[in-house]
């Protein structure tokens, strides 16, 4: 069994939850005390590998590499096992963008009820670089029990909706999903509903 480390299996670059994620599996038969040294090209600077520090002899089968990569450019990554002397070929990954590729996750809902109003705002899971994106939500209300949804599309993602409750009684319901534009509109799957009693 000497002089061969195969390398990485499955490296895929993974853009989940506002985030981009490199996995990979171990090669068949990789020694128990295998590291693994990731590496990204954009295709602005083809052939130009560039280091990822935070993931250079890691024990661990995935990197985020969020904020490491340009958000506006198509990327792709590279993995190698290292074991003592050897080294594995490296592994490659499809080319992916952040902003054309990502996939959102729905944002976590604050609901606040004040005398004749709801007051909603939607936080989500981003990161520090990813802030600037103008992210959006849309947000459903309904009575429970009932398919009459009542709409509200395109809010910033910082901003409160308040929803005037006068003539609201009963139980109701909110729930949200992130969106924004890049070709077409982009969406998440809507948030678990959360309930109110007006």
């Amino acid at each position: 069994g000497h002089g061969k480390l195969l390398p990485p299996q499955n490296v895929t670059l993974l853009s989940k939850d506002f985030d981009m994620i490199l996995t990979w599996a171990p090669g068949e038969g990789s020694p128990p005390d295998v590291t693994y040294t990731v590496r990204y090209e954009s295709q602005e600077r083809m052939d130009k590998w560039m280091k990822v520090p935070h993931c250079k002899n890691t024990r661990r089968t995935s990197c985020n590499l969020t904020c490491v990569l340009p958000v506006f450019v198509k990327v792709r990554a590279r993995v190698k096992a290292v074991s003592g002397q050897l080294q594995s070929p490296w592994a490659e990954s499809q080319f992916k963008e952040y902003y054309l590729d990502v996939e959102l996750a729905p944002p976590v809902l604050h609901v606040n009820v004040k005398e004749n109003k709801i007051h909603v705002n939607a936080s989500f899971p981003l990161a520090a670089c990813v802030e600037s994106i103008s992210w959006m939500y849309d947000l459903n209300l309904w009575e429970a029990g009932s398919n009459d949804k009542k709409q509200y599309e395109g809010i910033f993602r910082k901003n409160t909706v308040s929803i005037d409750t006068t003539a609201l009684r009963g139980n109701y319901c909110l729930s949200a999903r992130s969106s924004f534009q890049n070709i077409g509109f982009k969406h998440s799957k809507f948030s678990q509903p959360v309930c109110v009693l007006l």
